[in-house]
């Protein structure tokens, strides 16, 4: 398989990993919480979730690199204004996550707080993200 094409399907499934178990995580939560269970959004750092992290985790992490080098590859200057858009936005995204991630592990450890607050982390990050998925399909170039 050609470099970049490998590098181009190891990003998308980077992608397709995060916002999939994301996605799959909030509707866990979403749906024990509607069956009246109040400790779902504190029991999803607990382990069976955090191989679901972990994918997540790894990623997050690989997205910057195989972008990086696809746009390197492809000859793209880095001081295209959708690369640059798309930078900040995977930062802020990204300290979002990890912030989502400190959240979650104080609801785990002391529960009963509040899950608004950690529900707008969690959408943010998770527009943060789309977005980015939006932009790079588009390539405004």
């Amino acid at each position: 398989m050609e470099t970049l094409t490998a590098l181009k399907v190891a990003h998308v499934l980077a992608t397709v990993l995060l916002l999939a178990g994301a996605l799959g995580l909030a509707i866990w939560v979403w749906r024990t919480r509607r069956n009246g269970d109040a400790t779902a959004p504190a029991r999803t750092l607990q382990r069976p979730w955090v191989f679901v992290w972990l994918v997540m985790g790894l990623a997050l992490l690989s997205m910057p690199f195989t972008g990086w080098w696809m746009v390197h590859l492809v000859g793209w200057p880095l001081g295209q204004t959708w690369i640059l858009v798309s930078s900040m936005i995977y930062t802020v995204g990204a300290l979002a996550v990890f912030w989502l991630l400190v959240r979650l592990n104080t609801l785990r450890t002391a529960p009963g707080g509040s899950g608004k607050f950690t529900f707008a982390l969690a959408l943010f990050s998770f527009v943060c993200f789309i977005a980015i998925a939006g932009l790079m399909g588009a390539k405004p170039v």
